[in-house]
């Protein structure tokens, strides 16, 4: 076998390898993969998708060209086919060209940039409000609109299963560490405006199919919005660590239909009217 072949060979299989890096993220870039970000159900947590997928595809292009170029002078220009280096000076056409074009290229990402994050804090006009305030290590939720309000804890299957005394395989407890006592209930196509403050220490609320996540800071109100289009249970949890029990304050959002909502709301309010009779009760006796 001469020479000739195996560099022959060596110049294929690099080639491969080359083409086989540049395929796999585009391949990844149009499949719901599971490392990729999700699409969520709201309409900005989909611009926030695409806006990922947009800036994600630049750069595979980006380096595609780049490391293709490189690639390519590496073998074209080895040392083993006799090449000599190139004396070339300052050009001041070439200069600015590779500054133009970056320049564009970080313009063109910018623009669907702040107008997405424009939107993201266009919190106003919002049909209800739901206040949440952190805690070591739950949530409290108050819809200041209706009057509830209520604390969301780790449910007390998951609860009882993280102790090691308990002798529980977790793998038999359904959405483990992942499901509370109480859901927030949440109308579809309702702008939703959420204020969100802590007790305690920093929190913070996070829902991946929402968008979004927002920090609970002790003293201080953040605010955000959302607008749910899709029935269903959407689970998320404290993405700020918080102390030893991080880990246990999962949230847990049930989106329904407004007419369902409403009905909830009734019954909520009756709930919390029999318990404080009752502690009303207690307190006269």
């Amino acid at each position: 076998m001469g020479f000739a072949t195996v560099r022959s060979r060596h110049t294929q299989s690099l080639a491969a390898v080359v083409l086989a890096l540049v395929a796999t993220p585009l391949q990844v870039a149009g499949a719901d993969w599971g490392m990729n970000m999700t699409k969520g159900v709201t309409g900005f947590s989909r611009d926030v998708y695409h806006l990922h997928m947009l800036i994600f595809s630049i750069c595979v292009v980006i380096g595609f060209i780049a490391f293709g170029a490189m690639i390519y002078s590496m073998i074209k220009h080895r040392k083993s086919r006799g090449a000599t280096a190139a004396q070339f000076h300052h050009s001041t056409k070439v200069e600015i060209i590779w500054t133009v074009i970056p320049f564009l290229i970080l313009v063109g990402m910018a623009v669907p940039a702040t107008r997405t994050l424009i939107l993201m804090e266009e919190t106003g006009h919002a049909d209800m409000t739901v206040k949440v305030t952190g805690y070591q290590w739950m949530w409290k939720y108050e819809y200041l609109d209706e009057g509830i309000s209520f604390y969301s804890r780790l449910a007390r299957n998951s609860d009882f299963a993280r102790r090691p005394e308990s002798g529980t395989d977790v793998r038999s407890v359904e959405n483990y560490l992942l499901e509370v006592d109480h859901h927030v209930v949440l109308p579809t196509h309702t702008k939703i405006r959420f204020l969100l403050t802590a007790g305690d220490v920093i929190h913070a609320w996070w829902v991946p199919a929402l968008g979004w996540k927002r920090d609970a800071i002790p003293g201080f109100i953040n605010q955000a919005w959302t607008m749910i289009d899709k029935e269903g249970i959407y689970r998320g949890q404290c993405a700020e660590l918080c102390g030893k029990d991080h880990g246990f304050m999962p949230i847990v959002v049930e989106a329904v239909s407004p007419e369902k909502y409403k009905t909830w709301v009734t019954q909520r309010l009756a709930e919390q009217s029999g318990k404080a009779a009752d502690q009303n009760a207690v307190v006269a006796n």
